[in-house]
């Protein structure tokens, strides 16, 4: 599978890339926003790390490390392969945008589901 551009962006941002795949990548929808607010192609909660998880790391860039592991363990499992299988095949070879809410993107879930997919 050929490489494909990845950015992260945040939901309450100005859209990118109107060619790219714009998917929202957060389990939960964000705060104050209708969901005709922004433009996004899908969204597709089983990306985000499971609930479980993200209550855990609650943003503590303490646990970042272990977070990034977790959650990297977490796609790598079955239902987090399938949920990848389903990114790529929405997508259509289109670039990714990946949308977040969080305020701090480097030390997101985002991040690491960018992360994987560039190494992918």
């Amino acid at each position: 599978m050929a490489k494909r551009s990845v950015t992260v962006e945040r939901v309450y941002d100005h859209p990118g890339d109107e060619e790219a795949f714009r998917v929202l990548v957060d389990r939960l929808w964000p705060r104050g926003l209708r969901k005709d607010a922004f433009h996004y192609d899908d969204w597709l909660k089983d990306l985000a790390p499971s609930t479980d998880l993200r209550k855990w790391y609650s943003h503590d860039t303490a646990l970042y490390s272990e977070f990034r592991e977790r959650y990297l363990a977490e796609l790598n499992s079955a239902p987090g392969r399938a949920a990848l299988d389903e990114l790529h095949e929405r997508a259509e070879g289109r670039p990714l945008v990946l949308l977040t809410a969080t305020r701090d993107i480097e030390h997101s879930g985002a991040a690491v589901l960018a992360e994987h997919l560039r190494q992918a």
